[in-house]
């Protein structure tokens, strides 16, 4: 890595600068950044110094060498105080990453999803009949939220009326924005003790769970795993927020 600074000889380029993405102008810093500068190192940020990664080949260098690009310290650009770092198996390098990734891995493994597809497509005909005719309305929360947040919740198997709870925490738990006008949380410590409301809901279903027989669900996936049964407050959280934001986030956006 250390072969490409200063290679190019552009000035910073900082894609962390929240404003790009509000006003949807980050394509061209990045393409910027591929063809002159891949690896570049950012002195100076509203997060501090930083290495912006912009190609493929490079990025799953620093994602596949675990002995020199460690996971252990964070995955974000905003470093997390230690006293509210929810930490869970993304942030971890092997092999204590594969033996809890394995745990939860097989609930959405092809022949899981198969066996839910009469689910799926009943519950996507339900969304898009109901939708309105001859007027405007708002995909995102009427398709795109309401079809992910139903399958969340079956994959958790959480009671479906609480569904949109799982959109909140998923918002809250990947928003960095801290003085947005619509702000979620006012700061990191604002934002923990919010989340500690999604770890007590979970927590009581974690408990009728564990003393329970093994289902195909989340929370008792990772009750009954040795990997995973024993986790303190933010090691529960942290592993419920990525398999929140994983299952909802990613797939509402797409």
């Amino acid at each position: 890595m250390n072969a490409h600074i200063g290679s190019a000889g552009i000035a910073p380029i900082d894609v962390s600068d929240p404003e790009l993405y509000r006003t949807d102008t980050w394509q061209e810093p990045f393409a910027k950044l591929r063809r002159e500068d891949p690896v570049q190192y950012v002195p100076a940020s509203e997060f501090g110094p930083y290495w912006s990664v912009t190609k493929y080949n490079d990025i799953m260098t620093v994602e596949l060498d675990h002995g020199t690009y460690s996971s252990e310290d964070g995955i974000t650009i905003r470093d997390t105080p230690d006293a509210v770092r929810r930490k869970s198996f993304i942030q971890m390098d092997q092999p204590q990453h594969t033996a809890e990734r394995k745990t939860v891995a097989p609930i959405v493994a092809p022949f899981n999803l198969k066996n839910m597809t009469d689910t799926i497509r009943q519950r996507t005909c339900h969304v898009l009949d109901g939708l309105p005719r001859g007027q405007e309305f708002d995909w995102v929360d009427r398709v795109s939220i309401e079809l992910t947040t139903m399958m969340l919740a079956t994959l958790f198997d959480s009671p479906f009326e609480d569904r949109r709870k799982l959109t909140y925490w998923s918002d809250l738990s990947t928003f960095t924005d801290y003085n947005a006008p619509d702000a979620l949380a006012t700061d990191e410590f604002d934002k923990f003790e919010k989340l500690k409301e999604m770890a007590a809901y979970f927590g009581r279903l974690w408990d009728e769970r564990k003393d329970q027989p093994p289902r195909f669900d989340l929370i008792s996936m990772l009750a009954h795993s040795e990997a995973t049964q024993e986790m303190d407050l933010k090691k529960f959280m942290g592993q419920l927020t990525l398999l929140i934001v994983g299952g909802n986030d990613t797939t509402r956006n797409s």
